[in-house]
C-alpha cells in the first residue's frame, strides 16, 4: 500500500511549507512589480496602450455617417480598428440617445 505524503504529519507539514514559500514569492513579484511602477510613474512614464487621436476618430465617424464608404474602407483611410470604430460609434449613439431623453 502506497500513501499519499500528504497522509501523515510529516508530509502536511512539508506541503504547508511549500505552499508558504509559493505564497512568499508570489507577494515578493507582487511587491517588486508594484514598486517598478511606482518608480516609473514617478519617472514620468505612463503605462497602457496610447489611445487614438481624437482627429481620427472624428474623421472615422463623419465618413460612417456619410454612408457613402464602407467599414473597412472607413478603417484602411483612417488606420484605426474596426473595433475601435465600433466602440466610437457605440458610445457616439448612446451619448445622442441620452440626450434625447433628456429634451423629452
Amino acid at each position: 500500500m502506497i500513501l499519499s505524503p500528504t497522509t501523515t504529519p510529516q508530509g502536511r507539514l512539508i506541503m504547508t511549507v511549500f505552499q508558504d514559500f509559493s505564497q512568499f514569492e508570489r507577494d515578493l513579484i507582487v511587491e517588486r512589480t508594484k514598486e517598478g511602477l511606482k518608480s516609473a510613474r514617478a519617472r514620468g512614464r505612463k503605462g497602457g496602450r496610447p489611445r487614438v487621436g481624437t482627429k481620427e476618430i472624428t474623421k472615422a465617424i463623419n465618413l460612417y455617417n456619410t454612408e457613402e464608404y464602407s467599414v473597412k474602407e472607413i478603417v484602411e483611410m483612417t488606420s484605426i480598428s474596426r473595433a475601435t470604430l465600433y466602440r466610437y460609434l457605440n458610445n457616439d449613439k448612446l451619448v445622442q440617445s441620452d440626450g434625447c431623453n433628456q429634451d423629452t
